[in-house]
């Protein structure tokens, strides 16, 4: 078994996810794609919960360092908020997938609670950094700036499900001016 075979699992698992949601995490089928057998799955992951919990955490870690990079690598923070949209539009360009924790918060009611846990933690980390990015920008104040934030990733998560559904990203795109346009998002 590669080194790697672990790091591989869980970017295929991350793929199949965003597509399939919870359910699709088929430890046969991402086996044949890794290139492994399916008893290998079960040495990195005991159980279906810990692979879709693992995967989970991961995305969310790697969405928190992506957006303080964003934040910190932007001229201003009003940049930063223009770009946000960006993250969640690349799901739709990988073969019109969404984003991994709306897929799985689409099957809620199966999740295990660890993976409940970590798909919940993906939100929090978009809304906490929404909500302090507004602030920065002096777009909301911080008493106005959890409200807004709630609706600016729920509005783009929104988006997001609507493009996919039609398999058009140029709706994504729509959509989004329309939230500039109302002054949901900045323009």
């Amino acid at each position: 078994m590669s080194a790697n075979a672990r790091e591989d699992i869980l970017a295929t698992a991350k793929l199949v996810a965003q597509a399939h949601g919870y359910a699709g995490l088929n430890f046969r089928d991402l086996a044949e794609q890794v290139g492994i057998k399916a008893a290998s799955i079960y040495y990195y992951f005991p159980s279906k919960a810990e692979l879709a919990t693992a995967v989970a955490k991961r995305y969310w870690e790697d969405a928190a360092a992506y957006l303080e990079s964003l934040l910190q690598n932007s001229p201003k923070p009003l940049d930063a908020l223009r770009r946000y949209p960006e993250t969640f539009r690349w799901a739709l360009e990988n073969d019109n997938r969404i984003c991994l924790c709306s897929s799985m918060s689409a099957q809620f009611d199966d999740l295990p609670d660890v993976v409940k846990t970590e798909v919940q933690a993906f939100t929090d980390v978009n809304v906490a950094w929404l909500r302090k990015t507004l602030v920065a920008a002096k777009v909301a104040n911080p008493k106005q700036a959890e409200k807004r934030a709630r609706a600016i990733y729920s509005g783009i998560v929104g988006a997001q499900l609507m493009a996919r559904g039609r398999a058009d990203i140029a709706l994504y795109d729509s959509l989004i001016d329309s939230y500039r346009a109302v002054g949901l998002l900045p323009a």
